[in-house]
């Protein structure tokens, strides 16, 4: 980190700086994050964030299973993850010093609430002695602030009653981060205003803790410690702070605005996909409709009857509603019709780690259905990406007329980035041809038609119910080829089987080759899927620095690869995967290429970081 003395201000600058915002569950870690986020976005930095959530929805107050954390990482350059150690911890309980201090650089900064090192709160973080009177923190700058009392006295006077007083001292802290690294007011104020419109004593309150919280840094002669991060230099244009759930939702909208088509998500709750089902519901304006259905298995099938009904059939769900989707996915394959399926991947197996990241279900996309049941896999690999990857699912869900798995993950999900809002000239077409007559003849010479008579791209016509003259079977059953009658000879089915698969490769073709970024004549190639980007990004960055040479290839097509993919591995003496799994990337590569292909795991419910995967790389390749 480059400092710099500004003296006219007293700030000094930096190029960049690691915030974590930590405390129970009740005490407003993730909207003090995000709105930290905000401010520093207007102000013009790129940022990562990395909020992260109790496993337990109601686990007990005060302890460590119940801490709830927002990670910033904001700079002056371009920047693609959250960051390896925070600079700056802001611990709003003892549990939450505890739990994430291990995480904080040596030397860092410590903000406390320090009215909330009581012996009640200290017994259940498994304190023996307070941290802020026995010198365990004597290797880091601390700054106690009594951020429940002066919350309470700031409100006193408002008429505000103690216990709803309380409420607003995650405020206090934002308003004391705030001014001790420069980031403007103005914004807040306007969001507190248009968030509790109608409630003016909650206004009042925010706004007097967040000002006390400013006030404190002030007189508590903490100008020694201000720090500020100047805008990054960013391409021209409009620019939005957007999470990777609600770019993927933009992206199915900007979908079926090329296509013309009406999008119908079909969608049971669950955790992390849920704020998909959330946002697209705000879209009737653009054709969108949603149903909330009682289980997955009826989310996927009322999906799969929009797309037969000549909708865009969209579905959402996490790693164990995949599973109980297997068997409708396994009837999209067979009918031949297009259906976006949203695997939000999270910790498992089960139930297993709902608010904490993973990339386990690479396999499952794969294999999870009965029989030869091929997919095409897309995965996006940046919150910002995820709007992108969803517009490329439904293109080849349309353009082949197959289900579509798009993997994203937790980590994307929820993390935020900077994106410039794209010129709707640049995406891509989707076109859509509904047939309007017949195709064919039956066994009597009569015209008919046929709803398994293909294109170039190996795709059967997409004929809406009720179309005259263009009434149809088809089913589950296995049908002949053409005609879609029922059929059980055995080489016809050895035929569809082996023609489903051909379609679903026959997608290659037309995929653009892979494009290297760094050294392509290093021994090394990193290769990276999913939300593995950014740490990749990063970690190649320093080392290529430190002058070690080494390529990277991000996979955006998981089934099938890209054309260019194996001519690009027998490249390199070393390629080495990182995967938030145990290697299915990995197995899938040298079973395909027979390339001796080295993984990088993870599987702590955390995503990499660039430190980790510098280390790993150089040992690995040793």
């Amino acid at each position: 980190m480059t400092d710099t003395v500004d003296s006219t201000n007293e700030l000094r600058e930096v190029e960049r700086i690691i915030i974590r915002f930590a405390g129970d569950s009740g005490d407003g870690m993730q909207l003090t994050g995000d709105r930290f986020t905000s401010a520093s976005a207007l102000f013009g930095n790129d940022l990562a964030t990395l909020p992260e959530f109790p496993a337990e929805i109601r686990a007990p107050a005060g302890t460590l299973a119940g801490v709830s954390a927002f990670q910033v990482h904001i700079s002056d350059h371009d920047i693609t993850t959250p960051g390896d150690a925070p600079n700056v911890l802001v611990a709003m309980n003892p549990a939450a010093l505890k739990s994430d201090l291990g995480k904080l650089e040596p030397g860092g900064t410590i903000i406390v609430n320090s009215d909330a090192f009581e012996e009640r709160n200290l017994a259940k973080a498994g304190y023996e002695s307070n941290p802020l009177e026995d010198d365990s923190l004597a290797g880091y700058t601390l700054i106690s602030a009594p951020m429940t009392s002066l919350t309470k006295d700031a409100c006193a006077e408002l008429g505000v009653k103690p216990r709803d007083a309380d409420r607003s001292k995650n405020f206090f802290a934002l308003g004391l981060v705030s001014w001790l690294y420069a980031r403007p007011e103005e914004p807040t104020m306007i969001w507190i205003r248009e968030k509790f419109r109608g409630k003016d004593l909650v206004i009042a309150a925010n706004e007097a803790a967040y000002r006390a919280g400013n006030a404190f840094g002030e007189t508590a002669e903490l100008a020694a410690s201000r720090l500020t991060v100047r805008p990054a230099r960013l391409a021209p244009g409009t620019y939005t702070n957007i999470n990777g759930n609600t770019a993927l939702s933009w992206g199915l909208i900007a979908a079926g605005q090329q296509a013309g088509l009406p999008l119908f998500l079909g969608s049971y709750p669950i955790t992390p996909a849920s704020d998909i089902l959330h946002e697209l519901s705000k879209h009737k304006n653009f054709g969108v409709r949603t149903f909330q259905a009682e289980d997955e298995i009826a989310a996927v099938g009322s999906a799969l009857g929009a797309s037969y009904g000549g909708h865009i059939g969209i579905t959402t769900t996490s790693g164990p509603g995949i599973a109980l989707k297997g068997e409708t996915l396994g009837l999209a394959v067979s009918l031949e019709l297009p259906l976006v399926v949203v695997n939000i991947q999270r910790g498992g197996p089960s139930t297993g780690l709902p608010t904490k990241t993973e990339a386990a279900d690479l396999m499952m996309a794969m294999y999870g259905r009965h029989g030869e049941a091929p997919m095409p896999i897309v995965a996006a690999s940046s919150p910002a990406d995820c709007f992108d990857a969803a517009i490329e699912a439904v293109r080849i869900a349309v353009q082949y007329r197959t289900p579509v798995m798009l993997l994203s993950d937790g980590y994307l999900a929820n993390g935020t980035e900077p994106w410039r809002l794209p010129d709707v000239e640049s995406f891509p077409t989707i076109d859509v041809e509904f047939p309007s007559k017949v195709n064919g003849l039956d066994e009597e010479g009569r015209e008919v038609f046929w709803p398994y008579v293909r294109n170039e791209d190996m795709a059967r016509p997409w004929a809406i119910p009720g179309t005259e003259g263009l009434m149809h079977r088809i089913g589950g059953i296995e049908k002949r080829d053409g005609t879609g009658n029922i059929s059980y000879d055995p080489a016809n089915h050895e035929f569809m089987v082996r023609l489903r698969d051909e379609r679903i490769r026959k997608i290659a073709e037309k995929l653009p080759p892979l494009e290297i970024v760094g050294d392509e004549d290093a021994e090394i190639l990193v290769v990276g899927w999913g939300s593995t980007w950014g740490a990749i990004t990063s970690a190649v960055g320093r080392l290529r620095k430190a002058g070690t040479k080494v390529a990277h290839v991000q996979l955006r097509h998981l089934h099938p690869f890209a054309p260019n993919l194996g001519e690009i591995l027998g490249r390199y003496r070393h390629v080495v995967v990182p995967e938030m799994n145990l290697g299915q990337l990995t197995k899938l590569l040298r079973a395909e290429y027979l390339v001796d292909a080295k993984v990088i795991s993870k599987v702590s419910g955390q995503p990499f970081t660039a430190a980790e995967l510098v280390t790993a790389i150089e040992e690995v390749t040793q």
